[in-house]
């Protein structure tokens, strides 16, 4: 079939593709799906739609079948899991002096296998925590450690714009987001001001970045010489968004022009630049 839908394991959490196959879903809907940890519960987070003709096929697996009364149960019974296994391990971290922090766990589906994701500086030696996981669960018991980023997306909060975190909702993947993107914007470079709860550059820096590369490329560069209705001057300040500029005049004057109104001043050659030198010398 030529069609997909987007399945969300928990919440917060990147929405992976299947194809529906025969099943007809609505967003919000449970589903078992095959996944490479086995079958999973998850829930449709993105309605049933075309596929597009470029999406490789292969790569989709088929939505196995729609969860049941028992599916749901196994579910729940693996979160009330995931909740004393957190309560333990935080609990052997802080007796064991571990210098790391429990960010979440996550149960398989057939309870085959428990992740516990912990955020660290550094390297841990926690051979003896995960003995004592064992012991504790009776299953398989892996610890990954995480970045940043990462651990601010399962924990959710606030941001300085005072919505929930992107992380922590729509976004799916983290993108690489440099201090450029922030200074061609326009915007202050104070680290307290451009960086998010992680610690690292926001992730909205790079939502607005290439329209703003678009817009810069109709207007004068900041130090080029334009002619101005009022005269000749250098372009001193920009502002993007209205396409205007601030012209520093040659009588000394700073006025703002919409970028329509001025023309580019022709450069003078070194030789012309030479001989009016030596004209004045004279």
């Amino acid at each position: 079939m030529n069609k997909i839908v987007g399945i969300r394991f928990r919440k917060g959490c990147k929405t992976y593709h299947f194809d529906p196959g025969h099943f007809v879903l609505n967003e919000g809907d449970e589903v078992i799906v095959k996944t490479e940890k086995g079958l999973g519960f998850g829930f449709v987070a993105t309605p049933v739609r075309g596929r597009e003709p470029n999406y490789p096929s292969a790569q989709l697996k088929e939505v196995f079948r729609l969860a049941n009364d028992n599916d749901r149960r196994q579910y729940q019974e693996n979160l009330t899991r995931e909740e004393e296994a957190s309560r333990f391990c935080r609990e052997r971290i802080e007796n064991l002096g571990l210098p790391m922090t429990l960010v979440d766990v996550e149960s398989f589906f057939d309870g085959s296998k428990i992740i516990f994701y912990f955020f660290a500086d550094g390297r841990v030696d926690f051979r003896q925590l995960v003995k004592d996981l064992v012991k504790k669960l009776h299953t398989r018991v892996e610890l990954r450690q995480i970045g940043v980023r990462n651990k601010a997306k399962m924990i959710g909060g606030l941001g300085p714009c005072g919505r929930e975190l992107c992380c922590a909702t729509f976004l799916k993947e983290f993108h690489s987001v440099s201090v450029k993107m922030a200074k061609e914007q326009n915007l202050s470079l104070n680290p307290t001001k451009i960086s998010g709860v992680c610690g690292r550059l926001m992730c909205c820096l790079k939502y607005e970045y290439e329209g703003y590369l678009a817009m810069k490329k109709k207007m004068p560069k900041v130090g080029r010489r334009v002619i101005t209705p009022e005269g000749e001057g250098k372009v001193v300040r920009q502002n993007v968004m209205e396409q205007l500029v601030i012209v520093a005049l040659d009588d000394g004057r700073e006025l703002e022009f919409p970028v329509a109104k001025l023309s580019s001043a022709k450069v003078k050659t070194r030789d012309a630049v030479k001989e009016a030198s030596q004209g004045k010398r004279s």
